[in-house]
């Protein structure tokens, strides 16, 4: 891969983390606040509801630091190896976490008679659009697996 596209990339991550992390520590809460302020019967949600949004963050800062690692090894010429899994593996283990966060602040909002339908239909969303990453990155893995194997069984042929 083009040096300038990995490194483009890797500035952007570091752009995305920044303002994931923002996010994380000073929009979040806030909002979070203002909302426990407007709406006094459901104040009793906005830990929870920090606490969801920083865990879904988190998960999204670490897929997002196992793709800067994948593409280091991508640089270094050596992504076909045991080394990738392990980040793959991490990825997709954030990804279920966060599309379960979804699911449980679903439950909860709704339980909570706090769900309108747009709201509804947009936590449906965020778990219909996490189950396909998480079986995307599955045929991913299979397909990183079977690039490994092919190219191990070069190596010996050369």
């Amino acid at each position: 891969m083009n040096r300038i596209t990995i490194v483009s990339l890797k500035a952007l991550i570091g752009l995305l983390l920044a303002l994931l992390l923002l996010c994380q520590v000073a929009v979040v809460p806030a909002i979070a606040s203002q909302m426990a302020d407007r709406i006094p019967p459901l104040a009793f949600l906005q830990w929870p509801g920090v606490i969801a949004a920083a865990v879904f963050v988190l998960c999204l800062q670490t897929a997002l630091g196992c793709v800067w690692r994948l593409l280091t090894l991508t640089r270094e010429g050596v992504i076909f190896n045991a080394r990738a899994f392990r980040y793959v593996d991490v990825i997709l283990a954030a990804i279920v976490v966060a599309t379960v966060v979804v699911l449980g602040s679903l439950v909860v909002i709704t339980n909570a008679g706090a769900a309108t339908p747009s709201l509804a239909l947009l936590g449906v969303l965020g778990v219909v659009v996490g189950s396909m990453l998480a079986l995307l990155v599955v045929v991913l893995r299979g397909l990183l697996r079977k690039a490994t194997q092919l190219e191990s069984d070069l190596a010996e042929v050369v």
